[in-house]
């Protein structure tokens, strides 16, 4: 049985690009749990995890969640609102990663 797979693409703010040599945008595969699953933002850092370890530690705390000062934005909406971890990733999606301002 074949797993839901999409293409997303991490757009990140300059203070995050050393930790991927300077990129703007770094492209994973999401994979969903099962055929009928959508890949979810939290499979897109799984692989994250996988590719650039570095950065994704600055993304997530120490128990898997979106740190409090990052604001994650997916097809024009926060990922918070639309399910955190859980938020479905439609194909080609992009994720605006921001630092939370004070």
């Amino acid at each position: 049985m074949a797993k839901s797979v999409t293409m997303v693409v991490f757009v990140l703010p300059s203070s995050l690009r050393r930790w991927v040599s300077g990129r703007t945008e770094v492209k994973v595969f999401a994979i969903g749990a099962d055929r009928d699953s959508p890949p979810t933002l939290g499979s897109a850092l799984d692989m994250l995890r996988r590719t650039h370890p570095l950065l994704e530690e600055r993304l997530r705390d120490d128990c898997g969640r979106i740190r409090r000062h990052i604001s994650m934005i997916v097809c024009g909406e926060n990922a918070r609102g639309l399910g955190g971890l859980d938020c479905a990733m439609p194909p080609g999606a992009e994720v605006y990663v921001l630092p939370a301002l004070a």
